[in-house]
């Protein structure tokens, strides 16, 4: 099947590829086009970018999570319904989940979808150099269809002169454009990366900027063109994540979606959906009670340590959250969810705020990183999400720590680090509550869905 699609992957992280992505898929729906964005690997803010830029929900492609049939599948859903596809990449393009192969990367994902793929290189203080980076990239994997490259950072026209002329020579790939280190716009940062979108106000007027900047230094035709001659892809629309038929909507679930909780994989709700659940968005900030009639409750991940005087105001909304609980309710929650859900959060500054109290712990706020990158979580017993030894894969990425205050704290999983292998208790789970700092994609297991419903529902089973 024929499917126009690129990806724009960097030689590494911080190269400009967000930025880049975001106006080529601001500049290419412009001029009409209905484009579907994509991104590579465990990222929630990134897609926000996208969805500015496109008006579209943008997908996330993770090979170690959800195998290489799974990313065809969920490639193919999406970009059917699209003009073109451009697919986002992570970190640099051959970083992944191990560092002797290319599993999980951004070249994984190149060479499944057989996409071609855009470098974005980082030309700051370098000339006749960025031969020799092109080179290097070119031949670690010759398998990866490497089919432009876009300057980032360049000095002047005559610095991208010289350095188009030192790559074209020694390469036989084409530069397809530059973008001027003074017309580069800054992506706001914090803790755990990019600001998300909801919370910039700024940023149509810089994603403007930068559309108009582009459309003079890149060859938007040529990309096209690249696109349009990606290799046709023999996939299947269903199957191995998702069921071959939607089922009827059977039950409510509410899930946190405001300024505090927005980290959701597009797909991972569509596919509780896909298994009968019918969601219905709640602000842990601004609504005073859970929505009425429903089976569940998630809350994702998100930053409630930037929103820690509004979560501990409404004390409405625990109180109806705890009164969820009593009743039997089944809840699920990841990170900034497992968070709100402890006894308080202690801020960066040592400033304590209450929150629900379901999790018999308090969250406090480090300096550094405390945990990050792939896990595979095994259940210690049955929960809401999965059976006794059932195992699924996530991703750890958070800044807080979880100070337990009882000594038969029930440990819900059972998590081995992809790199290193250690193992590690993590997460609480107690009667139709489960709670831990493991983001997971539905799409990894789909069991997880269909029993999440089904719990919901009434149905407790964990088949």
């Amino acid at each position: 099947m024929s499917m126009p699609r690129i990806m724009l992957a960097g030689t590494h992280s911080g190269v400009g590829k967000t930025t880049l992505t975001t106006a080529l898929l601001a500049a290419l729906t412009r001029k009409g086009y209905r484009v579907q964005p994509f991104k590579v690997g465990p990222d929630y803010i990134d897609p926000g970018y996208h969805k500015l830029a496109t008006g579209r929900f943008s997908r996330n492609l993770d090979s170690w999570m959800l195998g290489e049939d799974g990313v065809r599948e969920l490639f193919a859903r999406s970009a059917v319904t699209g003009d073109f596809s451009v697919i986002e990449g992570v970190m640099g393009l051959y970083d992944g989940a191990s560092s002797t192969n290319d599993f999980g990367s951004s070249a994984h994902v190149a060479k499944i979808l057989k996409t071609p793929v855009i470098l974005v290189l980082d030309v700051k203080s370098m000339a006749r150099s960025a031969a020799a980076v092109v080179l290097g990239y070119l031949k670690l994997d010759p398998e990866v269809p490497v089919a432009g490259i876009i300057l980032n950072k360049v000095g002047g026209y005559s610095h991208y002169q010289i350095v188009k002329e030192a790559i074209e020579s020694q390469c036989d790939v084409p530069i397809v454009g530059y973008l001027l280190k003074n017309k580069v716009v800054e992506m706001p940062e914090r803790h755990l990366g990019l600001v998300p979108t909801g919370e910039n106000g700024t940023l149509g007027a810089a994603l403007e900027a930068l559309v108009e900047e582009i459309s003079k230094t890149i060859d938007l035709n040529m990309i096209i063109e690249i696109a349009r001659s990606a290799k046709p892809l023999e996939v299947s629309f269903s199957g191995v994540v998702f069921p071959e038929k939607k089922a009827a909507a059977k039950v409510k679930i509410a899930y946190a979606l405001d300024e505090a909780f927005n980290f959701y994989y597009r797909d991972g709700l569509e596919l509780l959906e896909a298994f009968g659940a019918r969601l219905v968005p709640f602000s842990p900030l601004k609504d005073k009670s859970l929505p009425p009639d429903i089976g569940g409750v998630y809350i994702g991940g998100g930053f409630p340590e930037m929103f820690l005087e509004g979560l501990a105001a409404n004390t409405a909304m625990m109180d109806s959250l705890r009164e969820a609980h009593q009743q039997g309710m089944p809840i699920y929650a990841e990170c900034g969810g497992l968070m709100y859900l402890t006894r308080a959060i202690i801020d960066f500054q040592g400033n304590k705020y209450p929150m629900v109290g379901l999790v018999p712990g308090v969250c406090r706020m480090q300096q550094r990183l405390a945990a990050m990158g792939y896990v595979t979580a095994c259940s210690n017993g049955n929960n809401v999400l999965a059976g006794q030894g059932e195992q699924y894969r996530g991703h750890e990425f958070h800044y807080s720590t979880l100070e337990v205050e009882d000594s038969q704290f029930p440990w819900a999983l059972e998590l081995t680090k992809n790199r290193g292998g250690s193992v590690k208790e993590e997460g609480y789970a107690a009667g139709n509550l489960l709670a831990s700092y493991v983001h997971v994609h539905f799409g990894s297991n789909p069991r997880l869905a269909r029993n999440f419903v089904d719990k919901c529902g009434g149905r407790n089973n964990y088949e």
